[in-house]
This record gives C-alpha cells, structure tokens and sequence, in this order.
C-alpha cells in the first residue's frame, strides 16, 4: 500500500443548497484520474467528514471532464438558516476533502 495526497492528484471546488453539499474533484491528469475512479469513494468522503453528513453520499463520475461529483444531503445541520454550527455553508468541504490521505494499491 501507499499512501498519497489528494492534493497532490486534484483539486476541488464546493458549494451548497439547503441542507446538501456538493463537492467537485478534479484530476490533475488522466492517470490520477484513474486513481481518483478507483480509491475515493462515497462512502471514503463520508467517513472523511467524521459525522459531519448524516445523509447519504452519491458518487457520480464525469469522465469527459476527468472529475468526480459527490453530494452529500443532511451534510450543512439543516442549511445556512437553521444550523447553529460556527461555518454553516458547504464553500469549506472541499478544502477539507483535499486534506486526506488515500491509500492506494498502485498509481494508475
């Protein structure tokens, strides 16, 4: 096993509406994409956010484009209106995200 960066092999936007997050990761190439398919999974960012999203966390994959989009629903304690947290909004989560480790079995 080894053990990379997600930094190292993207980088990542997020936004929010309601009560759901999305959270955008984009390869820096093609091989890290492959990377990216393979290892960052939905329920890896679930885990990831430590209780953060109470809901489910859907994966989609957009090839054309070498990215991946999660959403992540019951993920902002009700949205920017009701949630009594010090950052309510979901802007954060793809800094967060960029910040783990993923083991890895092999680099492409």
């Amino acid at each position: 096993m080894l053990t990379i960066n997600l930094i190292d092999i993207a980088s990542a936007r997020s936004g929010d509406k309601n009560n759901v997050c999305n959270i955008g990761v984009m390869a820096k190439t093609k091989e890290d994409y492959q990377v990216l398919k393979k290892h960052l999974t939905a329920d890896l960012v679930k885990a990831h956010f430590k209780g953060l999203i109470k809901g489910k966390v859907d994966r989609y994959e957009w090839d054309a484009l070498e990215s991946l989009n999660f959403v992540c629903h019951e993920a902002l304690d009700g949205g920017a209106s009701r949630s009594l947290r010090m950052d309510t909004l979901g802007k954060n989560f793809s800094s967060h995200l960029l910040r783990m480790e993923l083991e890895i079995d092999t680099i492409a």
